[in-house]
């Protein structure tokens, strides 16, 4: 097998290049013996002769010309390679799977990937919602990059960071008694019919609901419905009761339906990753994220 070091090909291109195998060496600030022996060597594997010497110097052989050419073309997609993996070991180029179980119509999620999108214009990020146990799923397989989840929860052979915190608000009918107040307590809630969704984070905000009441000596209404995030609001501003969302999925305008903080409750929220995945893209994520974390201000909220 023919084996070339990448040096004494540019001996080859530099002689070539010079007519000279002097000038060569003056150009790469090497011995002159250095050039002739290594292409000696280089013309010894090949079994054929690159140059023509003569007193005045050099010229290429037919195979010197051709194989010459090659050589050139090799460099190039050397070079170009090179180029590239640097490129994605910056995160200019690359790709990320991201899952989400907040929403990206505002708050810190949609502060992350403007600005995500503004320093690394060139990587592609693809989004999937789901519930958390199967992005942690995902994960685990690497086919996720990262997941945004509600809560602290430690995922096994995961790792995670709480990010952020979101104040908890009601989405009522407009038209309710309590839509005229600024800010609610739980004391005015105790009585009022909830309804919640089977996914996402709905059993866990049933528990929450129901805990909260509780602590205050009142009992719940909370009905599940089988229907996703924009259908619950739909059925709120129906009259069909009221929901507990989370102050970036308040920025969702839905006709009939206002939102109102309730007072000292918060929700934490975490990225959740594979500590193996090494993918630079993924990578800049995280520390951008890192760098934006603003999780004071959790107290309360549902549990993880």
């Amino acid at each position: 097998m023919l084996q070339f070091d990448i040096k004494h090909l540019k001996f080859l291109i530099a002689a070539a290049d010079h007519g000279s195998f002097r000038k060569a060496a003056a150009a790469l600030k090497v011995q002159e013996s250095a050039i002739s022996r290594r292409i000696r060597d280089i013309e010894d594997q090949i079994g054929a002769s690159l140059f023509l010497r003569r007193p005045d110097g050099i010229s290429l052989t037919l195979a010197g010309q051709r194989f010459l050419h090659r050589v050139r073309q090799a460099l190039a997609h050397l070079r170009e390679g090179a180029h590239e993996v640097a490129t994605i070991g910056r995160a200019e180029h690359g790709h990320i799977k991201v899952g989400l179980f907040s929403t990206l119509a505002s708050g810190f999620l949609s502060a992350l990937f403007r600005r995500y999108d503004e320093e690394h214009a060139g990587v592609h990020v693809d989004f999937v919602e789901g519930e958390a146990t199967d992005h942690a799923k995902a994960i685990r397989e690497l086919d996720l990059d990262v997941a945004f989840v509600i809560g602290n929860s430690v995922w096994p052979e995961c790792d995670a960071a709480l990010l952020w915190s979101e104040r908890i608000f009601a989405a009522l009918p407009e038209d309710h008694d309590l839509a005229g107040e600024a800010e609610l307590i739980w004391d005015q809630l105790a009585d009022q019919d909830f309804i919640v969704r089977d996914t996402g984070p709905g059993r866990q905000i049933k528990d929450y609901i129901v805990r909260r009441v509780h602590e205050i000596d009142a009992d719940a209404d909370v009905e599940i419905q089988r229907v996703g995030r924009s259908n619950i609001l739909n059925l709120v501003a129906l009259g069909r009761g009221i929901t507990l969302v989370s102050e970036s999925e308040s920025a969702i305008i839905v006709p009939r339906v206002a939102y109102r903080p309730v007072h000292g409750e918060w929700v934490p929220f975490s990225a959740v990753w594979n500590p193996r995945n090494d993918n630079p893209a993924f990578r800049t994520l995280l520390s951008l994220a890192r760098s934006m974390a603003r999780p004071a201000g959790v107290a309360g909220g549902p549990p993880p």
